[in-house]
Protein backbone atom coordinates (compact mmCIF):
# COMPACT_ATOMS: atom_id res chain seq x y z
CA UNK A 1 0.00 0.00 0.00
CA UNK A 2 1.09 3.55 -0.93
CA UNK A 3 1.95 5.47 2.07
CA UNK A 4 0.41 9.38 2.67
CA UNK A 5 2.53 11.20 4.62
CA UNK A 6 2.29 14.76 5.64
CA UNK A 7 3.51 18.18 4.63
CA UNK A 8 5.74 18.30 7.04
CA UNK A 9 6.97 14.88 6.42
CA UNK A 10 7.72 15.69 2.24
CA UNK A 11 8.03 19.40 1.63
CA UNK A 12 11.56 20.00 2.47
CA UNK A 13 12.72 16.71 1.19
CA UNK A 14 11.28 17.75 -2.27
CA UNK A 15 13.26 20.86 -3.15
CA UNK A 16 16.33 20.55 -1.28
CA UNK A 17 16.64 16.88 -3.48
CA UNK A 18 16.15 18.62 -6.29
CA UNK A 19 18.23 22.06 -5.65
CA UNK A 20 20.42 20.04 -3.57
CA UNK A 21 20.84 17.50 -6.36
CA UNK A 22 24.44 18.78 -7.33
CA UNK A 23 26.30 18.71 -4.12
CA UNK A 24 27.38 15.76 -1.93
CA UNK A 25 24.78 13.31 -3.10
CA UNK A 26 26.52 9.86 -2.63
CA UNK A 27 27.08 10.54 1.28
CA UNK A 28 23.51 12.23 1.61
CA UNK A 29 21.70 8.86 0.07
CA UNK A 30 24.34 6.43 2.32
CA UNK A 31 23.12 9.00 5.16
CA UNK A 32 19.16 8.29 4.26
CA UNK A 33 19.73 4.38 3.59
CA UNK A 34 21.07 4.70 7.59
CA UNK A 35 18.31 6.51 9.02
CA UNK A 36 15.59 4.39 7.02
CA UNK A 37 16.94 1.35 8.74
CA UNK A 38 16.67 3.06 11.76
CA UNK A 39 13.75 2.14 14.38
CA UNK A 40 12.72 5.70 14.19
CA UNK A 41 8.95 6.26 13.24
CA UNK A 42 8.49 7.54 9.68
CA UNK A 43 7.58 11.07 10.97
CA UNK A 44 10.75 11.47 12.54
CA UNK A 45 13.00 9.15 9.82
CA UNK A 46 11.76 12.66 7.54
CA UNK A 47 12.29 14.90 9.86
CA UNK A 48 15.94 13.41 9.80
CA UNK A 49 16.05 13.39 6.62
CA UNK A 50 15.21 16.79 5.98
CA UNK A 51 17.73 17.92 8.76
CA UNK A 52 20.89 16.00 7.35
CA UNK A 53 19.63 18.22 3.64
CA UNK A 54 20.01 20.77 5.53
CA UNK A 55 23.77 20.02 6.27
CA UNK A 56 24.07 19.13 2.52
CA UNK A 57 26.11 22.27 2.09
CA UNK A 58 28.09 22.26 5.55
CA UNK A 59 29.55 19.05 4.21
CA UNK A 60 31.41 21.22 1.82
CA UNK A 61 33.21 23.83 4.16
CA UNK A 62 33.82 20.63 6.34
CA UNK A 63 34.68 17.66 3.55
CA UNK A 64 36.85 15.73 6.30
CA UNK A 65 33.30 15.20 8.56
CA UNK A 66 31.99 11.68 8.54
CA UNK A 67 28.08 11.60 10.63
CA UNK A 68 28.29 8.50 12.85
CA UNK A 69 25.25 9.11 14.44
CA UNK A 70 22.08 10.35 12.25
CA UNK A 71 19.46 9.37 15.39
CA UNK A 72 20.29 10.60 18.03
CA UNK A 73 18.58 13.68 20.46
CA UNK A 74 20.55 16.45 21.84
CA UNK A 75 22.74 17.24 19.72
CA UNK A 76 21.05 15.84 16.61
CA UNK A 77 24.17 14.38 15.04
CA UNK A 78 27.38 13.28 16.49
CA UNK A 79 30.48 13.04 13.82
CA UNK A 80 34.19 12.24 13.95
CA UNK A 81 36.65 15.43 12.85
CA UNK A 82 40.19 14.93 13.08
CA UNK A 83 39.86 12.46 15.98
CA UNK A 84 37.44 14.27 17.45
CA UNK A 85 33.95 13.32 18.58
CA UNK A 86 31.90 16.72 17.45
CA UNK A 87 27.84 17.35 18.33
CA UNK A 88 26.64 19.42 15.52
CA UNK A 89 23.37 20.68 17.15
CA UNK A 90 21.32 21.95 13.89
CA UNK A 91 18.29 24.78 13.71
CA UNK A 92 16.38 26.61 11.27
CA UNK A 93 16.49 30.33 11.77
CA UNK A 94 12.82 31.95 10.32
CA UNK A 95 13.07 35.26 9.13
CA UNK A 96 9.06 35.80 8.07
CA UNK A 97 7.16 34.59 10.72
CA UNK A 98 4.00 35.95 9.18
CA UNK A 99 4.87 33.54 6.41
CA UNK A 100 5.05 30.33 8.39
CA UNK A 101 1.63 30.29 8.55
CA UNK A 102 1.00 30.71 4.61
CA UNK A 103 3.47 28.25 4.00
CA UNK A 104 2.23 25.26 5.67
CA UNK A 105 -1.04 26.58 4.08
CA UNK A 106 0.66 26.37 0.76
CA UNK A 107 2.41 22.76 1.64
CA UNK A 108 -1.36 21.44 2.26
CA UNK A 109 -2.27 22.19 -0.89
CA UNK A 110 0.61 21.09 -2.87
CA UNK A 111 0.46 17.72 -1.43
CA UNK A 112 -3.50 17.25 -2.34
CA UNK A 113 -2.98 18.23 -5.32
CA UNK A 114 0.44 15.85 -5.82
CA UNK A 115 -2.24 13.12 -4.93
CA UNK A 116 -4.50 13.69 -7.59
CA UNK A 117 -2.07 14.00 -10.24
CA UNK A 118 -0.56 10.60 -9.12
CA UNK A 119 -3.80 9.14 -8.42
CA UNK A 120 -4.64 9.98 -12.08
CA UNK A 121 -1.46 9.28 -13.55
CA UNK A 122 1.99 9.44 -12.42
CA UNK A 123 4.23 8.72 -15.17
CA UNK A 124 2.04 11.12 -17.42
CA UNK A 125 2.84 13.81 -14.90
CA UNK A 126 6.18 12.77 -12.42
CA UNK A 127 8.40 16.10 -12.26
CA UNK A 128 9.30 18.79 -9.61
CA UNK A 129 6.58 22.09 -10.07
CA UNK A 130 7.41 25.20 -8.95
CA UNK A 131 4.61 27.62 -9.18
CA UNK A 132 4.56 31.28 -8.78
CA UNK A 133 0.92 32.99 -7.21
CA UNK A 134 -0.96 35.79 -8.49
CA UNK A 135 0.01 38.61 -5.57
CA UNK A 136 -4.09 38.56 -4.72
CA UNK A 137 -4.20 35.47 -4.03
CA UNK A 138 -6.16 34.01 -0.88
CA UNK A 139 -5.23 31.37 1.19
CA UNK A 140 -6.76 31.35 4.28
CA UNK A 141 -10.17 30.08 3.57
CA UNK A 142 -10.95 26.20 3.03
CA UNK A 143 -13.15 26.94 -0.16
CA UNK A 144 -10.64 29.43 -1.12
CA UNK A 145 -7.82 26.18 -0.41
CA UNK A 146 -10.36 24.13 -2.72
CA UNK A 147 -10.20 26.15 -5.69
CA UNK A 148 -6.59 26.96 -5.48
CA UNK A 149 -5.81 23.13 -5.35
CA UNK A 150 -8.32 22.33 -8.28
CA UNK A 151 -6.50 25.50 -10.15
CA UNK A 152 -2.96 24.10 -9.13
CA UNK A 153 -3.84 20.76 -10.24
CA UNK A 154 -5.09 21.83 -13.85
CA UNK A 155 -2.20 24.11 -14.24
CA UNK A 156 0.36 20.86 -14.43
CA UNK A 157 -2.35 18.80 -16.56
CA UNK A 158 -2.44 21.71 -19.51
CA UNK A 159 1.57 22.82 -18.56
CA UNK A 160 0.06 26.62 -18.35
CA UNK A 161 -0.82 29.21 -15.47
CA UNK A 162 -4.39 28.93 -14.75
CA UNK A 163 -6.87 31.09 -12.05
CA UNK A 164 -4.48 31.77 -9.09
CA UNK A 165 -1.25 30.24 -10.72
CA UNK A 166 0.93 33.15 -11.98
CA UNK A 167 3.72 31.08 -13.63
CA UNK A 168 4.78 26.97 -13.76
CA UNK A 169 8.27 25.94 -14.22
CA UNK A 170 8.94 22.08 -14.78
CA UNK A 171 11.93 20.65 -13.65
CA UNK A 172 13.14 16.33 -14.56
CA UNK A 173 12.12 14.09 -11.48
CA UNK A 174 12.44 10.38 -12.25
CA UNK A 175 9.67 8.65 -9.82
CA UNK A 176 6.82 10.68 -8.09
CA UNK A 177 4.69 14.44 -8.76
CA UNK A 178 6.05 17.25 -6.65
CA UNK A 179 5.22 20.63 -5.97
CA UNK A 180 6.85 23.59 -5.24
CA UNK A 181 6.79 27.40 -4.76
CA UNK A 182 8.84 29.15 -7.04
CA UNK A 183 11.95 30.43 -5.56
CA UNK A 184 12.20 34.07 -5.85
CA UNK A 185 14.60 36.80 -3.83
CA UNK A 186 13.80 40.16 -2.97
CA UNK A 187 17.12 42.34 -3.11
CA UNK A 188 16.09 43.99 0.05
CA UNK A 189 15.19 41.10 1.97
CA UNK A 190 17.13 41.69 5.85
CA UNK A 191 17.66 38.91 8.42
CA UNK A 192 17.88 40.65 11.35
CA UNK A 193 21.37 39.64 13.54
CA UNK A 194 19.09 39.93 16.86
CA UNK A 195 16.92 36.86 15.76
CA UNK A 196 19.91 34.96 14.96
CA UNK A 197 21.29 35.97 18.62
CA UNK A 198 17.96 35.14 20.43
CA UNK A 199 18.40 31.60 18.54
CA UNK A 200 21.63 31.22 20.02
CA UNK A 201 20.81 32.33 23.76
CA UNK A 202 17.84 29.28 23.30
CA UNK A 203 19.96 26.82 22.71
CA UNK A 204 22.88 28.34 25.26
CA UNK A 205 19.87 27.15 28.10
CA UNK A 206 19.71 23.55 26.64
CA UNK A 207 23.63 23.00 26.61
CA UNK A 208 23.83 21.56 29.96
CA UNK A 209 21.43 18.50 28.70
CA UNK A 210 23.52 17.70 25.76
CA UNK A 211 25.50 14.39 24.82
CA UNK A 212 28.96 14.68 27.45
CA UNK A 213 30.15 12.42 25.88
CA UNK A 214 31.69 14.72 22.71
CA UNK A 215 34.74 16.65 22.75
CA UNK A 216 33.46 19.40 21.45
CA UNK A 217 29.44 20.73 20.24
CA UNK A 218 28.79 23.04 17.38
CA UNK A 219 25.74 24.92 16.38
CA UNK A 220 24.34 25.27 13.01
CA UNK A 221 22.36 27.58 12.79
CA UNK A 222 20.45 27.40 9.27
CA UNK A 223 19.00 29.55 6.82
CA UNK A 224 16.28 27.31 4.29
CA UNK A 225 16.73 29.46 1.20
CA UNK A 226 14.06 26.94 0.30
CA UNK A 227 11.63 28.09 2.64
CA UNK A 228 10.07 31.40 2.05
CA UNK A 229 9.83 32.09 5.52
CA UNK A 230 13.60 31.57 5.70
CA UNK A 231 14.84 33.22 3.09
CA UNK A 232 17.05 36.53 3.45
CA UNK A 233 19.69 38.38 1.21
CA UNK A 234 22.09 40.05 3.83
CA UNK A 235 22.28 40.27 7.66
CA UNK A 236 21.47 43.04 9.17
CA UNK A 237 23.57 44.42 11.48
CA UNK A 238 26.09 41.39 11.19
CA UNK A 239 28.90 42.98 13.86
CA UNK A 240 26.54 42.07 16.73
CA UNK A 241 27.47 38.72 15.67
CA UNK A 242 30.51 39.14 17.09
CA UNK A 243 29.62 39.90 20.58
CA UNK A 244 28.07 36.20 21.61
CA UNK A 245 29.07 34.52 24.37
CA UNK A 246 27.96 30.55 24.38
CA UNK A 247 29.53 27.48 25.53
CA UNK A 248 29.24 26.15 22.10
CA UNK A 249 32.38 25.53 21.37
CA UNK A 250 31.48 26.66 17.83
CA UNK A 251 28.65 28.52 15.75
CA UNK A 252 27.77 28.45 12.61
CA UNK A 253 25.19 30.30 10.06
CA UNK A 254 24.98 28.64 6.50
CA UNK A 255 22.25 29.18 3.92
CA UNK A 256 22.01 26.03 2.11
CA UNK A 257 21.01 27.67 -1.40
CA UNK A 258 24.69 28.55 -2.08
CA UNK A 259 26.07 27.43 0.45
CA UNK A 260 27.77 30.82 2.39
CA UNK A 261 28.88 30.33 5.64
CA UNK A 262 29.37 32.64 8.29
CA UNK A 263 31.97 31.57 11.45
CA UNK A 264 30.20 33.41 14.35
CA UNK A 265 32.66 31.69 17.38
Amino acid sequence: MKKTFSEEDLIKNLSLYYLNRHLKKKPIEKYHRTIDESPLHDREKYRKKSEILLLNSFMHHFPEVKFENLTCESPDFIAKLNDKKIGIELTEVINHLEMKKVESTLNKMFRQAEILLEQEDTTKYRGVYFLEFHPETKFDHLEAQQENIINIYKSIKKNKAVGCVKSIRKSFHRRNVFITHEYSMNLFDELCSEKILELIEKKNEKFPYYDTSVDECWLVIVSDMNSIASRYTFIQDKEHLREVKSPFHKIFHLENLCGNITSIK
